[in-house]
């Protein structure tokens, strides 16, 4: 009876005749032979189908194989059976030439499953227990002939059904069965693997049976209606060590961009760097940060302004005679060529010496002496063929007040031009300055301005100038640490102690030294005595040359001072010295009224007087 699902079960082929020498005999696959009996898949044999209706069909279940002629010697088998006459041909035939793996006949393994396209199609992969898919190896097949031999013409290899034999679908219970054409199997390899287990014997014949099958079903490696292998994704199909090199060649490709980027950043930027090093003279050259150029105008009120404004009308002047030079400074009075400066700077040319003078834009010319006056220590001389002169504009010495600025300009040591500034430190600074003769006919009394603005030898005869630049006094004396007061005296610098003659008595000398080449001095009529050592002017015992200490007659005469009396105040300014009581009266014009404090018998009086006039000292 045939089975529900289609199965039938396949005779087992006659066992062939062995020779004397061990050899199998391959019997032709249409020579009758003995019937023999192959068990199904399951547990009960299942008839092949037709059974029913084919020749050889046993109640048992079993399908006898019909007899075919046997080996040389042996009686023939029953007749072959046509079998496409009778029914579809069996899935197997027997395998006549006893192809390796299996050796000699035995229990044929089933055929492997068969999926319709349909499934195939519904599935859209392979089934999960299907190992994954490969290239394709060449092999020879399993159940061909064996190695160089050719199959018989019209013999199907052995486990492919013959061409246009019906299919019947097992995959899938229950699902009618459809015809389909089964391509050629994949080839798989023509020798067991080494090392594969032996085989055991079949019970019923003793031959070797078929390995049983392992958990993956080998023939699901080959799925004719599986997807195709374009569209399994891409597997790297090369051996390790391609991969590595592909790996090493793609990083050395990356290191050689990156040396070639260095390098050309490397080149840009030493361009960069070598234009600027042409441009700026190389590496040699430093540029350091600078101002940009400004205007030369400055403050009229500041350093630089008084200077700028002064120093056109500032000349140096050298004096040389028959025993002596010097160098001193003096400043422009007028247009027509007066230059006032002091005594002691044109003293060296004498009568027959030499002056030169030099102006700020370094011309010079030749000058010569118009007056001077010892006891003030001032002189006028005046160059001949110069045009163009600019006075100084004068100020007055009687509005200076402690602490206002101040700007002295000189040639301390010939260093011509040279600008200093400073304060006035005191007014009405009695001093007195030389006395080389021994007579006191050389010396110098002066009611000096102080002055902090460094002063040295050279500055002498320079002009003094306040904020506006106007002359407030001329520079006269220095007091250095190691003399007394001194105009112009040794080669001792400043220590911040300077003195100039107010311009006010400046201007009154110059003008009579100009006009007459002489100064007038303002006196008392009165013999001092010079060696007392009390505070105050004491008036002497005798007078010059024998005369009476108070002149007849004379502006003291007619006040009242006598022999002896000591003045102590000039208009309310205490007296200490009689120095300073010439200073005091010499600060004054002839004809000005003084009132004077004096001593005498331990009283005090005041008297008054008019200052009187001398052609002399």
């Amino acid at each position: 009876m045939a089975d529900t699902d289609g199965d039938f079960e396949l005779a087992r082929p006659a066992a062939p005749a062995t020779d004397a020498d061990g050899d199998y005999a391959l019997s032709d696959p249409h020579s009758p032979g003995p019937e023999q009996t192959v068990p199904t898949h399951g547990t009960e044999p299942h008839p092949a189908p037709g059974a029913g209706t084919g020749t050889g069909g046993g109640t048992d279940g079993t399908l006898h194989a019909p007899a075919v002629p046997g080996p040389a010697g042996e009686p023939a088998g029953p007749a072959a059976a046509d079998v496409s006459s009778e029914g579809p041909r069996p899935l197997h035939d027997p395998d006549p030439y006893s192809t390796p793996p299996y050796g000699e006949p035995g229990p044929w393994a089933p055929a492997p499953p068969v999926q319709h396209p349909a499934t195939a199609s519904a599935q859209a992969v392979p089934p999960h227990d299907a190992p994954p898919a490969g290239p394709p190896q060449a092999a020879t097949p399993p159940h061909g002939p064996p190695h160089g031999a050719t199959p018989p013409q019209g013999v199907p290899a052995p486990g492919v059904p013959a061409p246009g034999a019906p299919l019947h679908d097992v995959s899938a219970p229950g699902v009618p069965p459809h015809e389909a054409t089964v391509p050629p199997p994949a080839p798989v390899p023509d020798a067991p693997q080494a090392g594969a287990p032996d085989m055991p014997a079949h019970p019923a014949s003793g031959q070797a049976a078929a390995p049983p099958a392992p958990a993956a079903d080998p023939w699901g490696r080959y799925d004719p209606w599986a997807a195709s292998a374009a569209s399994a994704p891409l597997q790297v199909s090369g051996p390790a060590e391609d991969t590595e090199r592909g790996r090493r060649k793609l990083r050395a490709r990356i290191i050689l961009v990156a040396v070639i980027v260095f390098g050309l950043l490397c080149g840009v930027v030493g361009g960069l760097v070598g234009a600027y090093l042409e441009r700026n003279g190389g590496v040699g050259g430093v540029e350091l940060p600078q101002a940009g150029k400004e205007a030369a105008d400055r403050d009229p009120d500041s350093v630089a302004g008084i200077a700028s404004r002064a120093l056109p009308s500032v000349v140096t002047l050298h004096a040389s005679g028959t025993s002596e030079a010097g160098t001193g400074t003096g400043f422009v009075l007028d247009t027509r060529g007066h230059i006032l400066t002091n005594n002691h700077v044109v003293e060296p040319a004498g009568g027959g010496g030499e002056i030169t003078v030099t102006f700020h834009s370094g011309d010079t010319a030749e000058a010569t002496v118009i007056g001077r006056d010892s006891g003030y220590d001032l002189a006028v001389v005046k160059v001949k063929g110069v045009s163009g002169l600019t006075p100084l504009p004068l100020g007055n010495s009687d509005n200076v007040q402690v602490g206002d600025p101040v700007v002295a300009i000189g040639a301390p040591f010939d260093l011509a031009g040279t600008v200093t500034s400073g304060i006035i430190s005191a007014r009405e600074r009695p001093i007195t300055a030389g006395g080389e003769k021994g007579d006191g006919s050389d010396v110098s009394y002066v009611d000096a301005l102080q002055t902090d603005a460094p002063i040295n030898p050279g500055n002498s005869g320079g002009p003094l100038l306040d904020a506006k630049a106007r002359v407030i006094g001329i520079n006269s004396a220095i007091r250095s640490a190691g003399s007394g007061s001194e105009l112009d005296g040794g080669q001792a610098g400043s220590i911040g102690l300077g003195f100039a003659i107010p311009i006010n008595q400046g201007k009154r000398v110059a003008e009579e030294l100009i006009a007459t080449g002489k100064a007038t001095h303002p006196v008392i009529g009165i013999t001092l005595d010079m060696e007392f050592s009390g505070d105050g002017a004491r008036v002497g015992a005798k007078g010059t040359d024998g005369g009476p200490p108070v002149v007849t007659d004379g502006p003291g005469d007619k006040a009242g001072i006598e022999a002896g009396d000591v003045i102590t105040e000039v208009n309310g300014q205490r007296v200490h010295s009689g120095e300073e009581l010439i200073v005091k009266t010499r600060a004054h014009r002839p004809g000005d009224r003084l009132e004077l404090t004096l001593e005498r018998d331990g009283e005090e009086r005041t008297v008054s007087l008019v200052l009187g006039s001398s052609d002399g000292r």
